[in-house]
């Protein structure tokens, strides 16, 4: 008769718990149920798949992006600074061309020979690296691309045209790496009005 009483009392205590025991069951249920629905399932499946596949596109962008930027710039300032060596090779070939002592002398061709050799050789590795010079000579001075640094008379010429390259501009795949300094012709418009005034003396001159 004891024992009665106590399991009733567990009895009761199990029907109280029972009622959030079982809601919580039903919540996990419908869950599952819910997550396991085909449909849903394919649908953020789908959703997933579309989010990391835009985000590994971005990351691909960014690091094209990245790439190029590092070539762009990383070797433009190293190439720019290359161009000292063709700047040297032409004053050295220049240099030896006008020293007395050496012209005509079979030492000083073949020594132009192997610098123009060594020449050849770097303006080679720069273009397999595109790096193009700029072609300067009889063109119209494009300030994109030249620097003019003197005006030279020459009627023979239209105004404005590169008649002298003072140093040579290199391109960059399309990129300016250095401009051309260059002279640029100009009409002799001076002489040609002191002429009109020498004539207008002498007619003045002739009516006296």
């Amino acid at each position: 008769m004891e024992k009665d009483p106590i399991l009733k009392t567990e009895k009761n205590n199990e029907n109280q718990e029972n009622p959030e025991i079982n809601k919580l069951k039903d919540n996990e249920e419908a869950k599952e149920e819910k997550i396991l629905t085909p449909e849903e399932k394919i649908k953020e499946l789908e959703d997933k798949l579309t989010r990391t596949l835009a985000e590994m596109e971005n990351q691909r962008r960014r690091y094209e992006k990245e790439k190029d930027e590092a070539f762009e710039y990383g070797g433009f300032s190293f190439a720019r600074e290359t161009l000292n060596l063709t700047d040297n090779l032409e004053r050295a070939k220049e240099s030896l061309k006008n020293d007395e002592s050496l012209k005509n002398s079979e030492s000083l061709k073949k020594t132009l020979e192997h610098i123009e050799i060594i020449h050849k050789d770097v303006l080679s590795i720069f273009k397999k690296n595109n790096i193009e010079p700029i072609n300067s000579i009889n063109k119209k001075l494009d300030p994109n691309y030249h620097q003019a640094m003197m005006e030279i008379e020459d009627n023979t010429k239209e105004p404005g045209t590169i008649i002298q390259e003072i140093q040579k501009g290199f391109l960059m795949k399309d990129r300016l790496l250095r401009p051309a300094l260059v002279g640029v012709s100009k009409k002799k418009e001076e002489k040609a009005t002191n002429d009109k005034e020498d004539k207008k003396d002498e007619e003045n001159n002739e009516k006296k």
